[in-house]
């Protein structure tokens, strides 16, 4: 896509102030079956976006299959956008060390601790940005770990030409079902594909509803056994996971939200500005389409909006109305 053309986006969330629309966030949606059939579309789903840390599970998927063998805590956290806690810190520590590696082969971009309460108590002990606290330490101690596991250079476990590199690719051009056409470079150090909202929804649809066994099968049942690891502390997409259960869910920056439930239902979504605040309410729509209890998605729409101290407004997901 050059820069003249632009996506077909839709309205998909709108934040109201008094008796007037303030802001509306435009984006695109798919909503699958089971079967795969499309339940809701708004947009253009079917444009190539970079899903940014929502590749990490696939990527999880592809250092599984490459003999990579974690516990489940550890799996989820190669899943991960974790919050930087210590405990978060200290399973990639124990993945590093599995592989007889320390945290010097990191090769992940340095940063402070993505949850807000992580990163104040990590401020506050004096610390500075580091590239275990950063949130995708987990994938690249898992990266390192495959390399080890299949004698594969370390230091050049970034570059394109790498086995490692090829490895992904293939494999999430097979989850997918889309092809590799643009690829760029996520903020942490590694590839990053242009891919369909379609595609990653199918794509994680497979991720809890493939065999018991199965890589997908081990990356799906790690992230819904550890919501905390795959986020944090008051993150959306943990809370998410602790109120529905079997519900697999992993956002990505830029505005990023995929979701698939135990039947392998599934949700992909792109917020067109990047605003991370409309992922999860523009999301409760389509799950409803889909069948999810009203009352356990209540949490994550019809948001407040405050002046003054007291409620004045609403964040929500269209095509609801607001209440």
């Amino acid at each position: 896509m050059s820069t003249t053309e632009f996506p077909r986006h839709t309205p998909l969330a709108v934040q109201t102030r008094g008796e007037l629309v303030e802001s509306v966030h435009y984006g695109s949606l798919i909503a699958l079956d089971p079967a795969g059939k499309t339940v809701l579309e708004r947009g253009d789903p079917e444009d190539r976006m970079y899903p940014r840390s929502a590749l990490k599970p696939l990527i999880a998927v592809a250092l599984h299959r490459a003999g990579l063998r974690l516990t489940q805590e550890q799996l989820a956290l190669a899943a991960a956008s974790h919050s930087g806690s210590a405990g978060h810190q200290q399973i990639a520590r124990d993945i590093l060390a599995s592989a007889g590696l320390s945290e010097d082969a990191l090769g992940n971009s340095t940063d402070l601790p993505f949850g807000v309460s992580e990163r104040e108590a990590w401020l506050s002990a004096g610390h500075r940005p580091t590239q275990l606290a950063q949130n995708c330490s987990g994938k690249h101690a898992a990266l390192l770990a495959t390399c080890v596991r299949n004698g594969w250079p370390l230091a050049s476990y970034l570059d394109a030409g790498h086995p490692l590199t090829a490895l992904i690719r293939a494999t999430v051009a097979e989850l997918t079902g889309d092809p590799i056409t643009a690829i760029s470079t996520d903020g942490c150090g590694t590839e990053v594909f242009g891919l369909s909202l379609t595609g990653m929804a199918r794509a994680f649809s497979k991720l809890t509803t493939a065999p018991e066994g199965t890589a997908e099968y081990c990356v799906g049942a790690a992230m819904r056994a550890h919501p905390m690891v795959v986020a944090g502390l008051g993150r959306d997409v943990t809370t998410l996971m602790q109120a529905v259960p079997g519900l697999l869910a992993k956002d990505g920056f830029e505005g990023i939200q995929l979701i698939a439930l135990a039947d392998g239902s599934a949700v992909a979504l792109k917020i067109s500005d990047g605003g991370d605040r409309a992922r999860m309410p523009a999301a409760v729509p389509a799950l409803l389409a889909l069948g999810v209890d009203p009352a356990l998605l209540k949490p994550f729409n019809h948001l407040p909006v405050y002046g003054g101290g007291r409620p004045v407004g609403q964040l929500f997901g269209l095509p609801t109305l607001p209440a």
